[in-house]
């Protein structure tokens, strides 16, 4: 059965699990955070996070001391987003003295997005199923063992001291989700990665992707090439 959802389009892929910070400027989106703190404990807590395909997600905020209102952003419309997106649960909330917002959330559940609808609510809702997350099975906790060593071995050819890994987590989910969000891939591949069935897919994928990107920056270890150089930027916020 479908629902409806305040959706938040971003130019970044928002995975269950891992943590994203915002800065809530729009006051669409204002009402949105106030609604949403206002709302009973045992409530929803959470929005929709959609990746943007094209355009921006929202106008900047007008410079300090600049009295003209910040333009309004173009409609989103549903062929604007990727068709799958995830939760973003409120987890930390601080109103500053502007009346804006810092916020942590935590992704927490997927979903397809059927129909984007613009009601009598300031911000953009969308109607959405919620996909799936069943347990790991039995090939997605095999994949898993490989899938971390791969990661491991993209890591050290990438960023050798980074500290990702401090904390391997043991659950495939978890681990997919993870790398997922980790690898500096495509916005394309990302989506392909949090719209899979489940997680043997998702892994599977994943192997394949870190065995052709540790190949890549084997070949540019071999010569004199920055690795920052070869290194995609990460999606912004």
């Amino acid at each position: 059965m479908s629902v409806r959802l305040p959706v938040f389009p971003l130019g970044t892929v928002l995975f269950p699990g891992l943590v994203l910070p915002l800065h809530i400027f729009e006051e669409r989106y204002r009402s949105l955070v106030r609604e949403l703190v206002a709302s009973p404990e045992d409530g929803p807590h959470e929005f929709g996070v959609v990746t943007l395909r094209r355009g921006v997600e929202a106008p900047s905020p007008a410079p300090a001391g600049d009295d003209d209102p910040a333009p309004e952003p173009a409609p989103i419309k549903a062929d604007d987003l990727y068709p799958v997106g995830c939760t973003a649960e409120l987890r930390q909330v601080t109103e500053l003295p502007d009346g804006r917002f810092d916020i942590m959330t935590v992704g927490r559940r997927r979903f397809t997005v059927l129909e984007v609808r613009r009601g009598p609510e300031p911000y953009l809702t969308a109607e959405i199923d919620w996909l799936p997350d069943d347990p790991p099975d039995e090939l997605a906790e095999q994949l898993a063992p490989r899938a971390l060593a791969a990661f491991r071995t993209y890591l050290d050819l990438l960023r050798p001291d980074t500290e990702v890994l401090d904390a391997v987590p043991t659950d495939p989910t978890v681990l997919s989700h993870l790398i997922a969000a980790t690898a500096q891939l495509t916005t394309d591949e990302r989506q392909l990665l949090l719209a899979a069935p489940d997680t043997a897919s998702r892994l599977r994928t994943e192997l394949k992707l870190l065995n052709r990107e540790a190949g890549l920056l084997a070949k540019v270890r071999a010569v004199p090439v920055p690795l920052s150089d070869l290194a995609r930027p990460a999606s912004p916020n």
